[in-house]
């Protein structure tokens, strides 16, 4: 079973930064895949960013340039910065990991853009 706890999310005015965490519990040398996806209120669930074990990333148009994803294998952490924040990132986002045993999510950490 592998846990992802996020952090890092909250309040913020348009144009400023921050920086999600997601810790695993397991070595993440070994998944397959990590990423980010958020929700907005009243939307479907959608990619922002993942990383494959290779350290290829993908970023979803609406983010590239702004937002940059990473992993510390050596911490099991995966971190998303996000630069020139925009009312329209407003979200709740969420880890995700794709592992041989299957696909885990954490619980979401919220983030808060105001114009």
């Amino acid at each position: 079973q592998v846990q992802l706890v996020e952090s890092g999310g909250g309040l913020v005015q348009a144009g400023g930064s921050l920086r999600l965490s997601c810790a695993a519990s397991g070595s993440i040398f070994s998944f397959n895949l990590m990423g980010w996806y958020r929700q907005a209120p009243g939307k479907q669930r959608e990619l922002v960013a993942v990383v494959t074990r290779d350290g290829y990333s993908r970023y979803a148009d609406s983010v590239k340039g702004r937002f940059t994803i990473s992993r510390d294998n050596a911490k099991n952490t995966v971190y998303l910065q996000m630069n020139s924040l925009r009312p329209e990132d407003t979200g709740v986002y969420y880890c995700k990991a794709e592992t041989m045993y299957g696909d885990y999510w954490g619980q979401g950490t919220l983030v808060n853009v105001s114009a």
